[in-house]
């Protein structure tokens, strides 16, 4: 099936690994030039080498999307885009009573105010445009919140009521906004968590196997399927499609 995707420009957040970088593969596959940004610059090159064979246009921007100035630098570096996936964002596990709020702030300011922050930047141009999609990857925490990721279920939450508000408003100007709740999926994120549940339950971090026991299908998610998700959804072919969040979970909150 044909995306009719090809020679859009896609900024991607977060996209040095784990599902930025299937978002970046998947893009690129479909013949859109692809911006990864991120933190890391040994990651980010190697992120970008290996879409060499894509034959997509591939550029970077390194920075730290958790402070206002850096998302600036970043919408002013690669402002004329087509779509805008928000994906950058570790909120950390813990109880309400583990984390004090210099943990709180400084993981919203990446996930929670980033995402709100640089769609804000990219809406305005697509607005004047008519034109543009901005696809905000959260998770499924924010759907069946769990009081060991209390900081993390509450932003992504927020992060809903956020896509569902400029999402039922944006269509006036020819943008959508959606966004796509993955439950565990197979990244080094996946792991960090598990290994915090299986310190607090058990007080042994090396049990965090045991954390993803009775998944649905009996596997994590592959981060190359939340990439899909993401391209099929911003595509012309689901041009109806805003405001909503897909919860891709294996029907894991039913359960």
């Amino acid at each position: 099936m044909d995306l009719q995707l090809k020679g859009k420009r896609v900024v991607i957040t977060g996209a040095s690994m784990g599902i930025g970088l299937a978002c970046a593969t998947t893009f690129a596959q479909e013949g859109c030039s692809v911006v990864l940004a991120a933190r890391n610059e040994a990651r980010l090159k190697d992120a970008a080498a290996s879409l060499s064979g894509t034959g997509a246009e591939v550029a970077t921007f390194r920075g730290d999307l958790g402070l206002a100035e850096h998302r600036e630098r970043l919408a002013a570096a690669f402002g004329e885009a087509d779509i805008l996936v928000n994906n950058a964002g570790a909120i950390p596990g813990g109880g309400l009573l583990d984390l004090d709020m210099g943990v709180w702030e400084q993981a919203w300011a990446l996930k929670v105010m980033g995402y709100i922050h640089l769609s804000q930047l990219y809406l305005r141009g697509m607005k004047e445009r008519g034109s543009g999609v901005i696809v905000n990857i959260i998770g499924s925490a924010g759907r069946s919140p769990r009081y060991d990721y209390v900081c993390g279920a509450t932003g992504n939450a927020a992060l809903m009521a956020f896509t569902g508000a400029v999402g039922g408003a944006s269509p006036a100007w020819g943008v959508r906004m959606f966004a796509i709740n993955p439950a565990m999926t197979r990244t080094d994120r996946s792991v960090t968590l598990s290994k915090a549940r299986a310190q607090e339950r058990y007080g042994d971090e090396s049990r965090w196997p045991d954390m993803l026991a009775n998944l649905p299908f009996g596997r994590l998610i592959e981060p190359d399927e939340i990439a899909n998700a993401a391209a099929f959804l911003a595509s012309p072919a689901c041009g109806y499609v805003s405001g909503a969040t897909l919860d891709v979970d294996g029907g894991g909150a039913f359960r």
